[in-house]
């Protein structure tokens, strides 16, 4: 089986970071079905495929990039495909309906107005949920769901991308992407998971880095301000996964 899934060969050699552009050594590998759920004691077998991830000596950003050379047609084959439910169970309902709640607490009041982008938002439950209950101006985009392909046209007030940042192989592209969507004064309510304190200690075996859930890149918390600096945005971390990106016009 190794042999079907064509992995990018990775030097164990010093990489430019993908954010900052600093030096990257080898910080390790782990296989490629080390998966999420791992946390929940739910193992697959390993498939002696090893994936192996750089990090940033200046942001500490980690990074693989065994997926660099990968089309959207591999993703779909060897990542989202029919089995990964197995190793992210609450991608259909259970974080779309959470985020809804979220969303309902935080911008209830402005549901009227308030134009919201969902990038990164796989099968559009979190729009659904949101439109469901009174808001007016809500669309998904996802380039791997078909009926949320297309990148919109228009301009939003809010963009929401939940547990996306980590499966980009190129994140400073998308986040270029995303900037380009906002309207002016647009701010980004995002998730993902930045490296704990004792990372140095826990290294390869934190639960967060799993390729078969297509998590690529892991961020620290000054990866995620160098990334957003480039746009004159400050980030504000409400806990280690739920952040907010707004514009630093001062």
């Amino acid at each position: 089986m190794a042999t079907e899934i064509p992995l990018k060969s990775v030097s164990a050699a010093e990489r430019p970071c993908k954010i900052c552009g600093c030096a990257a050594r080898l910080f390790g590998h782990v296989d490629f079905n080390r998966s999420c759920e791992e946390k929940r004691s739910q193992i697959l077998p390993a498939l002696g495929i090893p994936v192996q991830y750089h990090r940033c000596v200046s942001c500490s950003f980690l990074f693989t990039e065994c997926f660099d050379d990968w089309s959207e047609a591999d993703f779909k084959q060897f990542i989202y495909n029919e089995d990964y439910i197995r190793v992210d169970p609450d991608y259909l309902e259970a974080r779309p309906a959470t985020n809804a709640r979220y969303m309902i607490t935080k911008f209830y009041q402005d549901r009227s107005k308030i134009r919201i982008l969902d990038f990164g938002g796989g099968n559009g439950r979190l729009a659904h949920r949101l439109l469901a209950a009174g808001f007016t101006n809500v669309e998904t985009y996802d380039p791997f769901t078909p009926q949320f392909s297309v990148l919109p046209d228009s301009k939003f007030d809010l963009i929401t991308s939940f547990e996306t940042f980590e499966h980009l192989p190129d994140p400073l592209s998308a986040l270029d992407t995303v900037v380009k969507l906002l309207a002016p004064n647009g701010a980004v309510l995002f998730s993902t998971l930045v490296q704990p304190p004792a990372f140095e200690d826990i290294g390869m075996s934190w639960w967060y880095i799993g390729p078969r859930n297509g998590h690529v890149s892991l961020f620290s918390d000054r990866a995620l301000a160098v990334a957003w600096q480039r746009h004159r945005f400050k980030v504000a971390s409400f806990s280690p996964g739920v952040h907010l990106a707004f514009q630093d016009d001062l």
